[in-house]
């Protein structure tokens, strides 16, 4: 299989790196088919793209005609075999459950072309522990966009030691397609190269802002003004929600049993309460006036 085998895309998940994955796939010509089994979901991410393109065309970013082409070339269902049914690729963007994930393998294989690569999103669950879930190990891998998709330019490409040259090369290939920039990793290690450095600075942050060393504005100034980050880490935990390193840490623990991977205190405070991040209105920064 070679890069220009890849004609559909089908991204399975919704949710803010879902639709955005398939939008990314459709402006750069690839025929899209986004798949959630949650309706509201579904809604969510249709409601987006209606709005972001446009946007970009009034902002002199995108002509109306490739906007055009993007939307006629993306749709969305929530039928699993519709979706996959055609498809040449597959990016799994769903929940960070290893159970979940497995299951949703599982029916994948049975259900997509022989051929077609399946890949998972997933910045913590290695495709090792998905690959066996089928019959094609070879051709599962990570394919790890950053979030947001339609903004952040790498992609880790995560070649575990059950996944082809073939499907390797081909997945870095796709990545070049959609004007990402994609690194290849050779080995599977928790985090790859991007979570492994975030993780010890997320956790570095929650652990002075517990103990009461700075609050959470002061320590983001810190990495945005003395480090040079775009962004400090309670910013970018509200911007991914909070109630995903939650969930990441919860599986990460539910595996190793070790009580250093349960999440923080305060993250547990702020799910407890709601307080997702800005999908919720209010999570370290309060939201509900934007």
């Amino acid at each position: 299989m070679e890069i220009n085998d890849v004609k559909s895309i089908c991204v399975v998940g919704a949710g803010v790196m879902g639709h955005q994955i398939s939008l990314l796939c459709a402006l750069h010509g690839y025929k899209t088919t986004c798949m959630d089994t949650s309706k509201e979901i579904l809604k969510k991410a249709e409601g987006f793209v209606a709005s972001y393109l446009p946007d970009r065309v009034r902002k002199g970013k995108l002509t109306e005609e490739a906007a055009e082409k993007a939307r006629s070339g993306l749709r969305f269902t929530s039928d699993l075999a519709e979706a996959v049914g055609g498809a040449d690729y597959v990016i799994e963007a769903v929940v960070e459950s290893l159970d979940v994930k497995r299951k949703l393998f599982t029916d994948l294989d049975s259900l997509a072309p022989e051929h077609a690569i399946l890949s998972t999103n997933s910045s913590r669950i290695v495709s090792s522990l998905l690959a066996d879930a089928t019959r094609r190990t070879p051709r599962v891998l990570n394919l790890h966009f950053n979030n947001p998709a339609l903004v952040m330019k790498l992609v880790e490409v995560v070649q575990g030691p059950h996944v082809s040259e073939e499907a390797a090369r081909v997945s870095m290939d796709l990545c070049a397609k959609l004007d990402k920039v994609p690194i290849l990793i050779r080995k599977e290690v928790e985090g790859f190269c991007v979570g492994r450095i975030i993780s010890s600075i997320i956790r570095e942050a929650l652990w002075m802002y517990e103990m009461g060393v700075a609050s959470p504005e002061d320590i983001d100034k810190a990495c945005v003004f003395g480090a040079g980050h775009p962004m400090g880490p309670f910013r970018l935990l509200d911007l991914t929600g909070i109630d995903l390193e939650y969930a990441m840490k919860k599986e990460k623990f539910m595996r190793t049993g070790n009580p250093a991977d349960l999440p923080s205190p305060g993250i547990v405070e702020k799910v407890t309460k709601g307080h997702l991040g800005e999908k919720s209105g209010r999570g370290w920064y309060d939201y509900s006036k934007k």
